[in-house]
Order: structure tokens, then sequence, then C-alpha cells
């Protein structure tokens, strides 16, 4: 306790060691044991009510972690890894939780029977960089040997876990048709799929079957005014960012008025600016204005007159897809260098048409034929505001999914095979090493059976036996030469047996697999690196001085 001693008074309390370590764990564990139950194709739902009240129901990993209010600083760790997750690969959220958790454990373990965490940190560095090299040279196979198949199947089993598994074969072609309508390639000549082209619109009533896919952007709101025609071809789109309502004086401009005659003159000046605004816009050659702001009745009047279609209160979001698809120009204001008011028709963007259609109750408006990159929208149909929500995130899990597929070419095994391969190849490879890594990457290696075993309990077989299988399966596979086909079996979840995952069709995108890996550790050996924990109280003394 010397220590303690000379370390001046610090007001809060101060944890460390062993204590620490072991409530870090036990954090980390908690959060994954609640998505535990969601992983595989038949992982069970949450229900999620925040204080107001509003229902959340997915089994989305991200999701369900986003919406926790996590309090322990350890466990925020692995909410903010699900969300990294979610960015760099938009699908494999639960896995990346429950192997990071698992790896912590393990590793507590591990220091608890007097192994330096040093010694399990660079193990485990060292099992990740083996792990990932060993899917990218052995267990990745290229798409091409695969053909489109493969990206319905990856799309597939991204969503065989979600609320529309059911219809997954109706679903995984809507989502490769739209990924691939959005192909685009930049100046490097390189292949991209901007999946933020896809608009996602949710539309109640029918059933889900009922939803498709509409070539064209679209927009959740109609035109401003009846009187403007319902369809323009070929559109000139010009993008506003500001409001085209009766301008205003500036707050802190006085106008002093002597003649109150002169008043009726500033009246009459302030709609003839607006006035003045649509006309620029239309001798331009505008014949659609998105603005996200309003637009004045009295302005209305004027794009009616000229058989134009304007369109209020667009999201910006959308405002900069449309710009960007028909090559627009978001314009935020009039002014020129010189002080006077100029719109140059070099602004506006170029569609086909824009139409505005009606989908259930609402009206849409629809830019069609778009010049630079092709915009399509996914009109989603549903029995409520729950139905669809989920659908919405299952699909941004699919169309991620087969993004990355279709960019990085290279796919694996799904239904735990690749972990299993991994969990037999790093077991053999600590066997090698005589030094204290060993225990380390043992440790590893068995960590990343959570996921087989996970995805065995949670479709209600029996884990053990499947698991002990499997390991014997991708063992052979690596020692005997004979049988290196082995390397892709995996579960096979609805019958309860061991298939070949790559010929079924449960395939994933190796560099999904490479991340949760390298995600999971880095997460652990983060909050492994926590010895010491202080918390701080906020002293009342100078509170009250204050």
């Amino acid at each position: 306790m010397a220590i303690m001693a000379q370390t001046p008074d610090i007001l809060g309390e101060r944890q460390s060691g062993q204590d620490v370590r072991t409530q870090n764990v036990v954090a980390c564990q908690a959060v994954a044991n609640i998505v535990k139950s969601s992983l595989g194709p038949v992982g069970l739902d949450k229900m999620l009510v925040d204080d107001i009240g509003d229902v959340t129901i997915t089994n989305d990993g991200a999701t369900i972690l986003k919406m926790l209010e996590v309090e322990h600083p350890a466990a925020k760790v692995l909410v903010e890894l699900a969300e990294l997750q979610d960015r760099e690969v938009g699908d494999g959220t639960t896995s990346v939780v429950i192997v990071a958790a698992e790896l912590l454990k393990r590793a507590n373990d591990l220091v608890r029977n007097k192994i330096h965490p040093t010694s399990i940190i660079s193990g485990y560095r060292l099992a990740m960089r083996e792990a990932c090299k060993y899917v990218d040279e052995k267990l990745a196979v290229k798409v091409e040997k695969l053909g489109k198949d493969s990206l319905i199947n990856c799309a597939k089993t991204s969503m065989s876990s979600k609320l529309i598994g059911t219809d997954s074969d109706f679903f995984a072609n809507l989502v490769v048709d739209a990924v691939q309508a959005v192909k685009t390639t930049n100046a490097r000549g390189e292949v991209k799929y901007p999946i933020k082209g896809i608009n996602v619109l949710k539309a109640h009533g029918k059933s889900a079957k009922d939803s498709y896919l509409l070539n064209g952007y679209a927009l959740n709101m109609g035109r401003a005014a009846q009187g403007m025609p319902s369809k323009v071809a070929p559109a000139r789109i010009a993008c506003l960012d500001f409001n085209l309502q009766k301008t205003k004086l500036q707050f802190g401009v006085q106008v002093l008025v002597s003649d109150p005659r002169e008043l009726e003159k500033i009246r009459q000046r302030e709609s003839d600016i607006t006035k003045e605004r649509i006309e620029k816009l239309l001798k331009a050659g505008a014949n659609v204005v998105l603005t996200t702001k309003g637009v004045d009745d009295m302005a209305l009047k004027y794009f009616v007159e000229s058989g134009a279609i304007a369109v209020r209160r667009v999201r910006k979001e959308d405002l900069r897809h449309i710009a960007k698809a028909s090559g627009a120009t978001v314009v935020t204001t009039f002014a020129d260098m010189e002080g006077e008011e100029t719109f140059d028709a070099s602004f506006l963007g170029h569609a086909d048409e824009v139409v505005e259609e009606r989908i259930a109750d609402d009206d849409v408006i629809l830019v069609k034929g778009t010049k630079t990159s092709s915009a399509v929208s996914l009109i989603l149909r549903g029995a409520n505001d729950f139905m669809l929500d989920e659908m919405d995130r299952s699909l941004h899990d699919g169309l991620s999914i087969v993004k990355r597929t279709l960019e990085s070419n290279m796919v694996v095994a799904g239904g735990g095979a690749v972990e299993a391969a991994l969990s037999v190849y790093l077991e053999n490879l600590a066997t090698t090493l005589g030094s204290r890594e060993q225990l380390a990457i043992a440790e590893f290696a068995e960590s990343l059976l959570i996921i087989p075993k996970v995805l065995a309990v949670n479709a209600a077989k029996d884990a053990t036996e499947l698991v002990a299988k499997l390991r014997a399966y991708h063992h052979a596979a690596q020692t005997k030469a004979d049988k290196q086909h082995l390397s892709s079996m995996g579960l096979d979840l609805s019958k309860g047996n061991i298939r070949n995952n790559l010929e079924a069709g449960v395939i994933e995108p190796a560099m999904s697999k490479v991340k949760i890996i390298q995600f999971a550790t880095e997460a652990a050996i983060t909050i492994l690196r926590i010895d010491d924990m202080i918390k701080l109280v906020k002293d009342e003394q100078e509170n009250d001085e204050e």
C-alpha cells in the first residue's frame, strides 16, 4: 500500500489489476450475450423499446447495440466495434461482437493463470495475421468461377438470418439487380458500386413480395402545386439550396420611410426579386426545380404558367444524389462575383424524364434516365412500419455484401466453415511455436469456434457433436493431400448435419471474414491492455465556490 500513500488524493474510485480485467470482460460478455441469440439463419429477433415508447424489432447486430444505452466504458468499445463493421463491410456485426467477447474471456483466463497480458497480445496479433493470410491464400475462391449465382447466394446468405429470409430468393435477385444497375467506373478505371445511389422507399400496403425495383431516383414527395404538369421530358433539372419565397429584409436592417406610398414600392420590390430569380431559372431552360427550402404560393404560379415542375423541401441527401446522377450543380446562391444575380445553364442537370407517380397512397417524383450514373430505387411494400424498417435494414446488409463481393471478387464458404478451418490451422500452428505465445494462439483458435457453436445452438441442434464433426473434416482437409476439397465443409442448420457450403451456395465475401477477425482482435487487445481504471468524482466544493 506504499504506492497509495504517494498518490495524491484522487477524488473518485480506483480499481486496478485483475478486478478491472474481470469487470471489463463481464461487461463485454453481457453485451455479446444480448446479440448472441440473433446469429444465424434461425436467429431470433430483439424488441427494443426506448424511453418514449418507440418500438424497434430487429436482429441486425449494429442496430441492437446502437439502441442500447451502454454505460460501461469497455462495453462501449464493442458497440463502436459493431458500428465500424457496419460501416466497413455492412454485415457480420453480430459475429464480430461475439468473437471479440470470446477472445476477451479466454485472454482473461490466461491472465489468471499467470501469463502476462503482453504475451497474450503478441500471440493474438500473430494469430490474427496468420488467420487473415490463410483465408486469402487457402480458403477464398474467385467469384468468376461461380458466376452471377454467387452474388445471389451471397445476398441470400446475408439475408438468411433476417426477417425476409423466407423470401430470400426474391429479394436476393432484387438486390443483385439494384447493385449492378449503379455500376460506375471512376477516373482511375476502377469499377465501383456506389450503393448510396440506391434509394429505398417504404410504402405501406400489399405484401413484401410486391416490392420492386424502379429505374430512376424516387423522391418521396409530390409536386408543389396541382396545376403543374405531372410529366416533363426531356428534363432539365435545377437543384437549389435556398428559399424561393418572398424576399424579406435581413434582421437588423432598418428602413426609415417618410412617405407611406414608398412602403408599397418596397413590398412590390420584395416580390419582384423572387419573380426575377424564377425568370432567370426558367430562361436558363430549367423545367424541373428542386429546392431544399420552401417555395411561395405566389412564386408557384410562375412555374405553373411555364409548365415546369417545382418540388419543395427535398432532403439534402436526395438533392445531392440527384445532382450527382443528373450532372447538375447544387446552387446555394445566385450572386456572382460582380454582385449581380445570374443563373448559368451549365448548372442544370439532364434526365430523360421526370414524372409524378402514385405508389400506395403517396405521390412520388421519379427522375428517370439520368445522364451520368444510373440511379435506381427499391420500393418496399409491407404490412406495417416494423416490417418495412426491418426490411430496409436487411436490404442494406444485402446490398453492402453484394457490393463487397463485386469489388473484391473473393468469396468463402459460410456456416462456420472458415472459423472451423482457421481453428484447426491455428491449433497446429501453435504447437510449432516454442514461445509463450503458443497458449494465446491456442486460445485464439478455440475462440473462433464460438461462431459454429452459437449457430448450432440457435438452430436447436447438438452443438458439441456438430462442431466436433466439423473439426474432424477440416483436420482431414489440412493434413491429407487428397482431402483438400473438404475445406469448405460447413454446417447445414436446417438438417443438422455437415455439407459443402460452397456447393450449397452458402457463401460470404472473404473480405467480411478478414475484417471480422481483424476488428475483433483489435477490440479485444484494446480492452485487454487496461489494468487500471480511475473514475473521477466531481469536486463538490469547487462548484460551491463558483
